[in-house]
């Protein structure tokens, strides 16, 4: 027994328990989890700004506003109509909102996972279920591109739908680099120096869509799908497509921007620092007649004079009344 006894003391006092090294590990476990739980609150209040923003800036929601969100099961979608939930919360103004999706009846298609997470959201929506798949696939040769006519025939249907549903406003999940894409392809590809706006009426003149995530980028998007484990669903028309002239200019921006970090927002700035006097739309500006005024002119000719360029910043929350943030 004794001898025992001594046998256990001197293994204690030899291999005694390495707790230092347990409790370092926990520590830095846990610093990393605070550290996350910070980025993350840092993004959702991100989020919530650059959206209200742009509410206030483009008087996007209004008092009594019916908003139909239109869900198409991406990343985009799920996230606009997550902050617009937030926002409705903390508005100092009441609108209603509707989610809509649009069953294309894709092969595959999940079509129980929108409406069992709707309807688990609480928020009021509906699906509509129409086959523009096979009317698509029946009308585009292999190989060519499906996006207009797919487009156009769910811009139809949306708006059937929000007329039905008594919604005057329609939003859309385009983001901040969708609408510089939008931008380089109209310029690249169709002659014209066109964007896509973050506000404007229906072609048929009906509604006014809008589009909240203009000023958010797809990179905190794409994380804050990931935090909100979004139940994403793929696309198998437009998603698809490899080749397609908005895929080849996705890249390209892509590219700029890991070139040189910061380049997408000087762009996206640009797009709202428009200066028609120095294009060459005569249309947009009188150049016909342009006369000597014997006044200096801040925006004369100046075309090889270096500018100090500002640093490319979006709009501030000055103005921006009843917005606060859910903590996480």
């Amino acid at each position: 027994m004794h001898q025992r006894n001594k046998e256990k003391s001197m293994s204690a006092t030899w291999v005694e328990e390495d707790t230092t090294t347990e409790a370092a590990e926990a520590a830095a476990n846990r610093n990393k989890e605070l550290k996350i739980e910070r980025e993350t609150h840092k993004l959702e209040k991100r989020l919530c700004r650059q959206m209200g923003q742009a509410i206030v800036d483009f008087n996007m929601i209004e008092e009594g506003d019916r908003v139909m969100v239109c869900m198409s099961g991406g990343k985009d979608s799920y996230s606009m109509l997550d902050i617009l939930l937030k926002m409705q919360q903390r508005a100092p103004i009441h609108f209603e909102i509707v989610a809509v999706n649009l069953d294309q009846k894709q092969p595959g298609f999940p079509d129980h996972i929108l409406p069992e997470y709707l309807a688990k959201l609480g928020v009021e929506f509906h699906i509509e279920t129409q086959d523009t798949y096979s009317i698509v696939k029946r009308n585009i040769p292999e190989g060519k591109t499906m996006c207009s006519l797919c487009s156009r025939l769910r811009r139809g249907i949306l708006y059937s739908v929000a007329r039905k549903l008594k919604c005057n406003k329609l939003a859309l999940g385009h983001h901040r680099d969708d609408m510089l894409q939008t931008f380089f392809l109209n310029m690249f590809f169709g002659g014209k120096l066109k964007g896509m706006p973050p506000k404007l009426t229906s072609d048929n003149g009906e509604f006014v869509v809008i589009r909240p995530l203009a000023y958010v980028a797809e990179k905190d998007l794409i994380r804050w799908a990931a935090h909100r484990q979004f139940p994403i669903i793929p696309c198998s028309l437009c998603g698809s497509q490899t080749n397609l002239q908005r895929v080849q200019v996705g890249n390209m921006l892509r590219d700029w921007e890991k070139q040189y970090p910061g380049r997408a927002e000087t762009m996206f700035t640009a797009l709202q620092n428009v200066v028609p006097s120095h294009l060459m739309d005569h249309t947009k500006h009188d150049f016909k007649n342009i006369r000597p005024t014997g006044i200096a002119d801040e925006n004369g000719d100046k075309a090889f004079d270096a500018e100090d360029l500002p640093t490319p910043t979006l709009p501030s929350l000055s103005g921006l009344p009843g917005v606060q943030v859910v903590n996480l």
